[in-house]
């Protein structure tokens, strides 16, 4: 069973690297238009060079916190500050003991 590990783990990173690469948008993809990028993935990922190659370079990498800082993106709602203060406010409407 251990001898068939490494071949999964090279399936796993071509299958990893194939889909985060269709599913970036392309004005984050860097070097190569998005179509090479995935011909690169498919045709070098049985030696492990592609997806290695797509994941070094081919993604512009954002920092964890800047995606609850760009506007226009989705937050999730225990993210969202704007969202626990209006908790709090319908907390305080809906308590007998401040009437």
């Amino acid at each position: 069973m251990l001898r068939y590990l490494p071949f999964l783990l090279v399936l796993a990173l071509w299958i990893y690297a194939f889909v985060d690469c269709l599913n970036t948008p392309e004005e984050d993809v860097r070097g190569m238009p998005k179509v090479v990028w995935v011909i690169v993935i498919l045709l070098f990922g049985e030696v492990v060079v592609g997806p290695a190659a797509w994941l070094i370079a081919g993604k512009v990498r954002h920092p964890a916190g800047e995606a609850a800082e760009a506007p226009g993106r989705w937050i999730a709602p225990d993210d969202n500050p704007e969202f626990l203060k209006s908790l709090n406010k319908d907390d305080l409407k809906d308590d007998p003991k401040t009437e």
